[in-house]
This record gives structure tokens, sequence and C-alpha cells, in this order.
């Protein structure tokens, strides 16, 4: 798993820091919003993320073999559970119009924001799709064919409880009044985007019943695009909804120098960022090619 993980993984932690710092600094609005609202999903799910990390390096690096392995690989799965769930619960809260900026009191400020039945559904969504996404990708990477028969069925699982859990979605959110059936069937583009993952899946199936992977990375990738733009094609560029019907819209970020300043400092960066994750992947290549290095 590291040798599979490692490029990726080291890069991780950059992303991550880029991601808030873009947030921060472009749209201080949305990064206000998100943080004081909810903190407490943050929180934990920067919890996961630690914990995750910490037990991964350790389990891989640890000279010791002992029983402190088996320690470490649980705390990485319940870890790499608690993280897609809050990451879900947050993204769930941010669109179903629960944040409340004018409550006074602790349940209604920061806890009615992000828990009820529609967050904890896309939280679980989540843990499913990310699950799914790591079966899938790690199928190709297999060394016999009994790791291949392991995560062809982890992956026909995972896509399963996917599948269960977005039915749920669709349920919690016409409970809640949450307009999820409209985001998703409500205009060309969404619905376009919904019977093309739909129709992909179909060829996963296939392509699984065939025992082909070449494919199934793009397909799992292309899918999870697909959904992503069905639901928030119809509420863009509003990024945050509130409870009193206001929206936090992409469109109206902070400071135009600053964001220029931003634009450029992304541009610059990049070029010197890019080609050394390029070539951390292709170290990690050629390792797993070429053992001896």
């Amino acid at each position: 798993m590291y040798r599979i993980m490692g490029p990726i993984w080291e890069a991780n932690h950059m992303w991550l820091i880029i991601s808030i710092v873009i947030l921060f600094v472009g749209f201080p609005a949305v990064y206000t919003a998100v943080s004081v609202h909810l903190h407490i999903p943050l929180v934990l799910m920067l919890m996961g993320i630690i914990a995750r990390g910490t037990a991964f390096s350790f389990r891989n690096y640890d000279a010791v073999k002992d029983e402190m392995q088996i320690v470490y690989s649980r705390i990485f799965v319940y870890a790499s559970i608690i993280t897609p769930l809050f990451l879900g619960i947050i993204a769930g809260s941010i669109v179903s119009g629960k944040i409340d900026p004018a409550a006074n009191t602790f349940l209604g400020a920061y806890i009615n924001d992000w828990l009820d039945w529609f967050t904890l559904s896309v939280g679980l969504f989540t843990v499913f799709i990310c699950g799914f996404l790591a079966s899938v990708y790690l199928i190709g990477e297999s060394d016999t064919e009994e790791q291949r028969r392991l995560f062809f069925k982890r992956t026909r699982n995972m896509n399963a409880g996917a599948f269960v859990s977005g039915a749920l979605v669709l349920i919690a959110a016409r409970l809640e009044n949450i307009p999820v059936y409209h985001w998703l069937f409500g205009n060309l583009v969404s619905a376009a985007a919904i019977i093309s993952a739909l129709l992909s899946l179909v060829v996963f199936w296939f392509l699984i019943y065939k025992r082909k992977s070449g494919l199934l990375r793009i397909l799992a990738a292309f899918q999870l695009t697909m959904i992503f733009v069905a639901v928030s094609y119809s509420h863009y560029p509003n990024i945050v909804l509130f409870k009193n019907g206001s929206s936090i819209s992409l469109n109206e970020p902070g400071d135009n120098h600053t964001i220029n300043a931003l634009g450029w400092a992304l541009l610059i960066g990049s070029i010197f960022i890019l080609p050394a994750v390029f070539y951390l992947i292709y170290s990690f290549t050629e390792r797993k090619i070429n053992p001896r290095h």
C-alpha cells in the first residue's frame, strides 16, 4: 500500500495547505462561515487526518515488527472512515441550507448546522465513494491474482454501498425539504451528468465481470466528476447556502488585487511544484519496476 500511495501521500499535505490558503486569502467569507459554524466536524476530520497519517507512517517505517503493527493498521482503518465521514458531513451541511448565521445558542450555531439525517447520509455516501475509489485504484496495482480478486470483491461491495447510501441521501433530502432532486434533474446539464454516470456504471460493472482493470480508474473518476457536476451546477456559484435564504457566492471573492496576486503566485508556483510531483510519481514507479532501486 505504501508503494502505491507513496507519491500521492507525500504530496497530500501540500495540496491541503494550498487549498486552505486559497480559501483563506481569496475567499475569506467562505472560510469564515465554514470554520466558525462547522468547526466541530472540521476538528474531527483533522483529527482523523492526523491519526491516519501518523498510523500510515509508523506502520511503514517502524523498525520493530511486533503487535504495534496491528494497532497502527486499526488506527489507519478507523481514521480512514472518520475522515471522509466528516468531510461528507461538512459538504452536506454547506449545501443543505441549515447553517443559521443568526443563531444565538450553542446548539443552533454549532450543532444543528451539521448534525441531521441529510448530512449524515452524505457523510456515509462519501465514505463509500472513497472506499470505492481506493478499491478500484488498488486493482491495477495488485501483485497476485488473489489480491486482484480481493479488490474486485471490495470494489463491488463499495459500489453497492455507494448506491444504497446515495438513495439514503435522496430520501433524507426529501424528508428535510432539501432540493437535491431538483439539483439533479431540474436542468439539462445536471440530468445529462447523472445519466452519463449511470451509463458509465453499466460499463464499469461489465468490466468488473470481465476482470478488466485498465479502464476502471478512468470510469471511476468520471463517475465521481459527473456526480459533483450534477449536484453543484444548479446552485453554482453559490457555495454556502444559509438557513435564511442567503448564500455566499464564489463570484464575490475578496479584494481583486489579492485575487490577482494569488493567481500569479499559483501560476508561478506550479512551474516549480508540478515537475517535482511528476518526478516523485516517476521515482516511485521506477522503484516498483526495479526493486533494487
